[in-house]
């Protein structure tokens, strides 16, 4: 079953699909205070009428919204950032110094993912990407917090999956908006046996031992959930990070065996993952969710791929 397009998950939070490759793939968030609200991570282009629609169903005006929040360039997470900003007037944008200049000047963001996807596919995924006004861009230190509503968000840097990520810790519910540090989670990996976390390592900045210290910063907070960008809530627990901390080094042996062969590590990287999902439950069939892990090991064998190149340099 598809999950509904919008969920409130509590705290003034409500989870909205993205609208991206299919239901239930990648997420945004919409966080209420009073009678001011902000947008943690964008989705895409295709994002905005869902977004629209959750805003009009809560009374919020498009002048409500203080803060557009994407917690890295890659553009499942930030390619609807220039369009919502242009349909928010008072809205700034929250971005890494490291990422800021792409949202401001998305040309090599369309040119990288129009090489790999094609022009068909590349309008069909993210639809028109549209620059945002330098002016209205603030670019967050690590610590940084900012308010609205009264309640406060705060902001830290988490390299491993990018050089240009960072997390959102939100006090009120306790909880991370994570993009991708903490891994992926869709519906389909929350098994009678447990929840499935499976890490990203997808091009073109993976990097392990600083992934390693971001979840460690992570846990330091003592989390009581994890707002998945792929794909909502996920109740914190410390044996889904050890999950995550193991699968960094068994892709580092991957690599090694496969000596950077792209092909080789998405089979490996599959058989890994089902070892996982086996190992949660014993005794049951699950022969059926390799190909639920497709999609995610052949991107985290291109990323794995590339770390390998650089490292035997």
């Amino acid at each position: 079953m598809n999950p509904a397009v919008t969920e409130d998950v509590g705290f003034g939070i409500t989870r909205i699909d993205a609208n991206y490759m299919a239901p239930g793939v990648a997420c945004f968030y919409l966080v209420e205070g009073d009678g001011e609200c902000a947008i943690v991570e964008t989705g895409t282009r295709h994002s905005v009428p869902a977004l629209q629609a959750a805003l009009a169903e809560r009374g919020l005006s498009a002048q409500q919204v203080r803060y557009v929040i994407p917690t890295h360039v890659h553009l499942d997470h930030a390619g609807g950032a220039g369009a919502m900003m242009a349909l928010f007037p008072e809205a700034e944008l929250l971005a890494h110094p490291r990422g800021a200049r792409h949202l401001i000047n998305p040309q090599k963001l369309i040119e990288g993912s129009r090489a790999v996807y094609g022009d068909e596919a590349f309008r069909a995924l993210y639809g028109e990407i549209l620059p945002v006004d330098a002016a209205r861009v603030i670019e967050v230190a690590d610590g940084d917090v900012v308010e609205f509503g009264g309640r406060a968000l705060r902001i830290r840097h988490t390299p491993g999956h990018a050089d240009h990520h960072f997390c959102v810790w939100d006090a009120r519910s306790r909880a991370w908006f994570s993009g991708d540090v903490f891994g992926v989670c869709y519906n389909w990996f929350r098994t009678p046996g447990g929840n499935f976390s499976m890490i990203s390592t997808t091009p073109t900045q993976f990097r392990p031992e600083a992934l390693k210290a971001s979840l460690a910063l992570l846990a330091e907070a003592g989390p009581e959930t994890i707002y998945l960008t792929h794909f909502g809530p996920l109740p914190y627990s410390e044996q889904t990070r050890q999950g995550l901390l193991q699968q960094v080094d068994e892709y580092l042996e991957i690599a090694a065996r496969c000596d950077g062969d792209s092909n080789a590590m998405a089979a490996e990287i599959i058989a890994c993952s089902q070892r996982r999902v086996q190992a949660m439950n014993a005794g049951a069939e699950m022969n059926g969710m390799r190909d639920r892990f497709m999609h995610d090991a052949q991107l985290n064998a291109q990323g794995l791929a590339i770390w390998w190149q650089r490292a035997q340099q």
